[in-house]
């Protein structure tokens, strides 16, 4: 789902940054109420743990591959706007240092990646753990069926997005100027993806975390659902360092990253000019606009995270995680201090008090 440069027109990519503009701002505004809480870290964590999920790549039947995104699951966590935040950055930090989706795309990509996926993955989950105990196993397939739908709903969005482009945006004869997939091809080959394959690893990864975390750290899963209550037994039962434990998984899954790159072809509108099958979509060459703005950002640090070598891709894991964690607490410590101003500048517009 990583649509790089060059496959959306420039007018697409405004369209997108216009409407993410404001959703990064009220994810900001909604973030201000945990700067100075214990759960920013885990907001950093979740931001980590997205970047190093996506790495791992899934063959699919048709040579093609997908992969999970970990979305759904810091939405139910921590709510969406803070998953918002985090697949923002995790995606941000893939495209800057790696050239893992494009620049200009990127506010495509977080749209389908930051708000469709968290926003229906944390909305089916509310809708099917309605009245649940914190421990039922209902919150376990709920969060799996929430993920599930999430990322399915994000490929359907990617999928749309790249089937509208030749008729918005081509030649007076019909050449496409960027992608060349209309939607009869869009929606097979990425719904085939993640419906059969990349949605039930999201489903079970995150079905899977929510049972571990009923037994290891029951008030997490509270965080997101105040209104219910703990029983006696939840509070008095020890919970795992939640931080600890990520750390830990977060450190295996990077070590275990070149996994990622055991999966033959590549992922589905993801090819290189060169690469692209001109005569499977009917074209003379490789669209204009596709060719003009595919190198638009060439300052990557590791392209494709080390090209194929398995020692790089394991450091660019370690490197991602790092400079996502990094960025998610500049942010937060940022938001902080602009929360700050504001209140003491609420102070002085206020008049003093007498006693």
């Amino acid at each position: 789902m990583h649509i790089p440069d060059g496959y959306l027109s420039p007018q697409t990519s405004v369209v997108f940054g216009a409407a993410m503009l404001p959703l990064w701002w009220q994810s900001a505004a909604r973030v201000k109420k945990v700067v100075k809480s214990r759960y920013v870290p885990l907001v950093a964590l979740g931001a980590a743990f997205s970047f190093v999920v996506m790495m791992f790549n899934i063959p699919i039947p048709d040579g093609t591959t997908a992969h999970a995104v970990g979305g759904g699951l810091i939405a139910i966590l921590l709510g969406p706007w803070a998953a918002c935040i985090a697949v923002s950055i995790a995606l941000l930090i893939q495209a800057l240092f790696f050239g893992d989706g494009g620049i200009l795309a990127f506010p495509a990509n977080a749209f389908n990646m930051a708000v469709v996926l968290p926003f229906v993955a944390y909305w089916t989950y509310r809708l099917l753990t309605r009245n649940a105990s914190l421990t039922s196993g209902r919150r376990v397939w709920a969060g799996a069926v929430g993920a599930y739908v999430g990322l399915n709903a994000s490929a359907l969005a990617a999928a749309v997005e790249f089937g509208i482009q030749p008729d918005l945006f081509h030649k007076a004869d019909g050449t496409p100027l960027y992608a060349p997939f209309h939607l009869s091809q869009t929606i097979p080959a990425m719904m085939l993806a993640h419906l059969i394959i990349a949605g039930v690893v999201e489903g079970a990864l995150t079905g899977g975390v929510v049972a571990y975390l009923q037994r290891a750290n029951v008030p997490l899963l509270r965080i997101n659902a105040p209104e219910v209550p703990l029983t006696d037994a939840e509070v008095q039962r020890r919970p795992v360092s939640p931080v600890r434990a990520a750390l830990v998984t977060l450190g295996i899954m990077a070590l275990i990253s070149p996994l990622g790159l055991l999966a033959p072809g590549g992922a589905f509108g993801e090819d290189a000019p060169e690469d692209l099958d001109l005569a499977k979509y009917k074209l003379g060459a490789v669209p204009e606009g596709l060719q003009r703005y595919t190198d638009f950002w060439g300052r990557t640090l590791l392209p494709d995270y080390g090209g194929g070598s398995w020692w790089q891709y394991i450091l660019s894991a370690f490197i991602g995680v790092v400079v996502v964690a990094a960025v998610v607490f500049g942010l937060t410590w940022l938001i902080g201090r602009l929360r700050g101003g504001e209140r003491e500048a609420a102070d002085l517009d206020s008049p003093p008090v007498r006693s």
